[in-house]
């Protein structure tokens, strides 16, 4: 007897459909599946059998032969549990065959028949409704994620019982229905402001114009002066996240595995802070088991690395594709997988390996070559994809005992989110896609940024003075573009200029004078 249940996997973050096709022949009791599981699904077998005895079901003494199709793709986890019980009880008649061509079946089985949660459910539920079909049977446990996704029915089950009565018509269960609107809005707030922070006004300021232009940003100063703070605050100014990016960054959080429990929706911007021990893996992603990394659980957010010299070379190198392309490719023996990485760098680093190089309260311990060798750890190509680099100072105390909050996140996203639009507008004709200023090219600075005569004279004579190279001049261009969208100018001024000089900290005497 052969019985066919459709089902569903990931592949990368996408879904894509999984015909599992059961049949029981005679001979010697046996189970084999076939199609390219891995050992998550091969092990299934066990779970399987136990559940469909435990849940007070026939499991046939037969020889039992599983296929997952397309065979050429590997399968991994364990979400083939549901299905493949359901196709074996189809198979022995326990399960009316009739309508199972148009319920995709997923879920993990325990070995009481009951269901428990699996990854990718958002992914897995817009592969099912762009292959049309009737409804998703999941665990309830990820009903509300998978409903998030309109045109599509969504039913939730405790167990394998339900799902077989609701199979056979014997028990009715309605989809599931959530208010995604509702749901976006409630999980669209933070929990931390920019009033928080106390002083660092210039700080402030460098990273509104970052978080405005999509300007990857590296903060230098001593211990203690509250580069982390600022850094985690930076998410809470960038532009309020869209229900198409809420979708899109939820599927990555849902395959990876790491969506918090019980949510269904991520709607803030996603703040990542690896430590600086991470692998080079766990960065840009892979595995033997390839999922999502650091980058792309960064994605539409920020992605900070404290103590960045202090992070392996090769993890540094690796952030080079996905800072330039916006995605990451991870490519096996078999396989090759492409994630999103579109998200913004803040770095934070002590200016020497004592700390206290510019603190006026510490006395420095390091020698000229010690500062050097310890700047060097960030590679040439890497300082290339950092626009913005500035100075957070030790705070004076008039700072600290003030009890007057600073602005809050809320009114310099206004201003942020006004220079985003500007940007979009100007740069909605250009041939390649472009979201921010960060991502001009030379041909775009060309264009986008005209300079007048002050303008070009003061940027002459800071690039004698400084001994600033090309690239340093695109960086500051492009900055200085930033600027004045958030000064609501057309133009861009010598002030604008001499702002964005500013913020290019690694490139001044402070660091050659050494």
């Amino acid at each position: 007897m052969l019985s066919r249940v459709l089902s569903c996997a990931t592949f990368g973050v996408e879904g894509y459909l999984v015909n599992v096709e059961v049949d029981l022949s005679g001979g010697l009791p046996a189970f084999t599946t076939v199609g390219l599981p891995d050992n998550a699904v091969k092990e299934s077998k066990d779970r399987v059998y136990a559940a469909i005895k435990n849940a007070g079901f026939r499991f046939p003494a037969k020889r039992i032969t599983v296929n997952l199709a397309p065979a050429d793709i590997k399968k991994e986890g364990s979400s083939f549990d549901l299905p493949i019980a359901v196709g074996i009880l189809a198979a022995s008649q326990t399960v009316r065959t009739s309508g199972l061509e148009r319920y995709a079946i997923l879920g993990e089985l325990s070995l009481d028949g009951s269901l428990r949660p699996i990854k990718g459910a958002i992914s897995i539920s817009l592969a099912a409704r762009e292959n049309k079909l009737d409804g998703l049977i999941l665990p309830s446990a990820n009903a509300k994620e998978a409903a998030i996704v309109e045109g599509i029915n969504v039913y939730g089950f405790d167990n394998l019982i339900e799902v077989v009565a609701f199979l056979n018509g014997e028990l009715q269960v309605n989809p599931v229905v959530v208010d995604r609107e509702a749901i976006f809005k409630a999980v669209s707030k933070y929990s931390i402001d920019f009033a928080e922070v106390k002083g660092q006004y210039h700080a402030k300021r460098a990273l509104e114009i970052a978080a405005a232009g999509g300007h990857n940003i590296l903060m230098i100063g001593p211990p203690g002066t509250g580069k982390t703070m600022l850094a985690r605050r930076l998410v809470t100014i960038l532009p309020p996240m869209t229900l198409p990016e809420a979708l899109e960054t939820t599927k990555i959080h849902s395959v990876a595995g790491v969506l918090p429990p019980g949510e269904s929706l991520i709607g803030t911007r996603p703040f990542r802070a690896p430590h600086h021990t991470i692998s080079d893996a766990g960065i840009i992603g892979g595995g033997h088991v390839p999922k999502p990394g650091e980058v792309s659980l960064a994605h539409n957010g920020v992605l900070f690395l404290d103590e960045l010299p202090e992070f392996h070379k090769n993890v540094l190198e690796v952030l080079r594709q996905p800072l330039e392309d916006g995605s990451v490719t991870i490519g096996r023996a078999k396989i090759t997988l492409t994630y999103p990485a579109r998200f913004m760098l803040a770095a934070a680093m002590n200016p020497c390996p004592c700390g206290y190089f510019t603190d006026p309260y510490h006395e420095c311990r390091c020698t000229p070559i010690q500062i050097q060798h310890y700047r060097a750890k960030i590679s040439g190509p890497l300082l290339d994809r950092i626009d913005i680099h500035i100075e957070v100072p030790a705070l004076k105390y008039d700072d600290l005992k003030s009890a007057q909050p600073g602005e809050s996140s809320e009114e310099i996203k206004k201003r942020v989110t006004k220079a985003r639009e500007k940007q979009l507008e100007r740069f909605k004709d250009a041939k390649r896609k472009i979201f921010c200023n960060a991502h001009m090219e030379s041909k775009d600075i060309r264009k986008y940024c005209v300079l007048d005569e002050e303008s070009q004279s003061l940027l002459k004579t800071a690039i004698e003075k400084f001994g600033l190279s090309a690239r340093a001049y695109d960086k500051i261009l492009k900055v200085a573009r930033t600027i004045a969208d958030l000064d609501s100018s057309e133009n861009i001024k010598a002030q604008h200029i001499a702002e964005a000089i500013q913020y290019r900290s690694l490139d001044k005497d402070v660091w050659q004078k050494l």
